[in-house]
């Protein structure tokens, strides 16, 4: 089963930009879908953006145009791009990855504070 270390949270003003990444400990090409959820506090985990093997991507409509993400397979790991964030994107941002044989997999989660 695969193993995810997400990366690059952190406090960033209101209007900031932040990069998260996720690395899988096995090749991306037998991953099928990566992508993002994120929690706030006191809140259920809600969906962000997923990047399918082939690369096509897919976003939460509440956060469409202000997330970007991407996919090196290469490199086995998944990147979120966030551009003006606000303060309600504050939160744990976890990564995940789907296999046919194992399902899906959670990283550890990173932090993601916004200040106002």
């Amino acid at each position: 089963q695969v193993q995810l270390v997400e990366s690059g949270g952190g406090l960033v003003q209101a209007g900031g930009s932040l990069r998260l990444s996720c690395t899988a400990s096995r090749t991306a090409s037998k991953i099928n879908s990566m992508g993002w959820f994120r929690q706030a506090p006191g809140a259920g985990r809600e969906p962000v953006a997923f990047a399918t093997i082939d690369n096509a991507t897919h976003y939460s409509d509440s956060l469409k145009g202000r997330v970007i993400i991407s996919r090196d397979n290469d490199k086995s790991t998944v990147y979120l791009q966030m551009n003006n964030l606000q303060a309600d994107d504050t939160g744990t941002y976890y990564c995940y990855a789907d296999q046919a044989r194992f399902g899906r997999t959670w990283g550890q989660g990173t932090q993601v504070t916004v200040s106002s």
